[in-house]
C-alpha cells in the first residue's frame, strides 16, 4: 500500500512538473484592450519552430521570445503592421499565418489546387480510357459464348 501511494505521489509530482514547465509566462498588460491585441496579433503569427501553431498557443522556446519581442514592440508604441512588417522582415512573410498574395507566395496560395486539378485530370482520363476498352472486351464475351445460356 505504501508504494502505491509513493507511486502516486511521484506521478503527481512528476505531473505537477510538466505543467509548470509548459505554462505561459504572464505578461503585464497595461488594461484588457492590450491584452486583446497581443493574443489577437500572435494568433496571427506562426511558430518558426512548430510551423502548424500560432505564437499563441505554442510551447516553443522560440515563440516564447517571439511573444516577449512582440510584447515590447507594443509597448514602443509600434502598430500592429509594424509588428509584423518588423518580423517578415526578419523571418519572411512565412510568420504569418496568411502570407500576402504575391510572385513568392503563388505555390504556397495556388499548389494545393493544382494538385487537386491534377488528381481530377488523372481521374478523368483514366475513367475514359476503361470505359472505351470495357465494352470492347463484353462483346468479345458474348459472341464466344453465345450457346451457353445459364
Amino acid at each position: 500500500m505504501r508504494t502505491l501511494l509513493r507511486s502516486l505521489l511521484l506521478g503527481l509530482l512528476m505531473f505537477a512538473g510538466v505543467v509548470a514547465a509548459q505554462a505561459i509566462d504572464p505578461l503585464p498588460f497595461k488594461d484588457h484592450a492590450e491584452e486583446v491585441r497581443f493574443q489577437s496579433l500572435t494568433r496571427e503569427l506562426r511558430c518558426l519552430v512548430c510551423q502548424n501553431e500560432n505564437l499563441a498557443d505554442s510551447n516553443a522556446d522560440l515563440a516564447r521570445d517571439l511573444r516577449h519581442e512582440v510584447f515590447e514592440l507594443m509597448q514602443q508604441g509600434k502598430s500592429d503592421e509594424e509588428i509584423k512588417q518588423y518580423l517578415v522582415e526578419r523571418y519572411s512573410d512565412f510568420v504569418l499565418y496568411d502570407p500576402p498574395v504575391k510572385s513568392s507566395t503563388l505555390l504556397l496560395w495556388f499548389g494545393p489546387l493544382a494538385i487537386l486539378l491534377a488528381g481530377a485530370v488523372v481521374v478523368v482520363v483514366t475513367v475514359r480510357r476503361r470505359s472505351r476498352v470495357v465494352p470492347a472486351t463484353v462483346a468479345d464475351d458474348k459472341s464466344t459464348d453465345e450457346g451457353d445460356d445459364w
